[in-house]
């Protein structure tokens, strides 16, 4: 098996815990109180905190349907406020807003003080549920440099909830090189959809373009163990919840229990 290029916030195998954001202003279902949704994201990542987490990625799960490729001024807003009190915590910080609202994202942690963005088709374009997704490698790092900007770009890998039919003749080893090529500074590998773990020899595959390779769903305490020789770490969101369930809060007891396993096969 192939061993992860480097690590990720001084671990051998980090843990990101997702903080799900509910409903912004501007989506289908924001309930117009900027204060209750900051106490529900701020009351996740000190469970996340205090869970053991080594880092904590902020994203705008509950603006479903998500709009494709880009977000409006209020939604950019409202992701700058909740992300900019989510470093208060002390842990590195993430954003990744949906649809593939890349641009957005990267000036969400310019003005919030995040490290790094998770970006949808970064490299090579794509079928997602919200339609067709352009490559934004080019705009992206140009945007970057221009703002002079130290934040990390964490690309995905034939990402979940997509279908990737165009780039059918790459296998995951290509396009890990390809989105490395691009630019990335490190690769998301998932599975088929939210909850769906990665096929270990796709982890392998994309740590063959020398980055560090993040597991980006379907990761629990119960099968962590198959992934902690894979990766430089995971990203865990519904694993965390009560329940199970993305849209509940997260769960004391089952952040520590992955925790502990983690470094139990470290």
């Amino acid at each position: 098996m192939t061993q992860p290029a480097n690590q990720l916030f001084g671990r051998s195998f980090a843990l990101i815990g997702m903080v799900h954001l509910g409903p912004l202003p501007g989506s289908p279902r924001w309930d117009g109180s900027m204060s209750r949704l900051l106490d529900a994201a701020q009351r996740d990542a000190e469970r996340l905190r205090d869970g053991g987490c080594d880092a904590l990625l902020v994203e705008n799960m509950g603006d479903l349907p998500y709009l494709r490729g880009a977000v409006h001024p209020e939604t950019t807003a409202a992701m700058a406020i909740a992300t900019n009190q989510i470093t208060q915590f002390g842990l590195p910080v993430g954003v990744q807003v949906l649809a593939a609202a890349n641009r957005e994202a990267l000036g969400v942690a310019v003005a919030a003080g995040a490290e790094f963005i998770r970006v949808e088709a970064f490299a090579y374009a794509h079928v997602a549920d919200e339609g067709w997704l352009d490559a934004c490698a080019g705009e992206l790092l140009r945007a970057r440099a221009g703002l002079n900007a130290e934040i990390s770009i964490w690309a995905d890998v034939q990402k979940k909830h997509a279908a990737h039919a165009v780039t059918g003749d790459l296998s995951v080893s290509d396009l890990a090189r390809g989105a490395v090529f691009s630019g990335a500074d490190a690769l998301i590998v998932t599975g088929t959809e939210t909850g769906s773990p990665a096929r270990p020899q796709d982890a392998d595959a994309a740590a063959e373009a020398n980055r560090p390779v993040v597991l980006g769903s379907g990761v629990n305490a119960e099968n962590v163990a198959d992934y902690v020789n894979l990766a430089a770490g995971v990203i865990v969101g519904s694993a965390l919840k009560e329940r199970g369930d993305w849209r509940a809060p997260v769960d004391s007891a089952r952040v520590c229990a992955l925790r502990e396993r983690i470094d139990a096969h470290l």
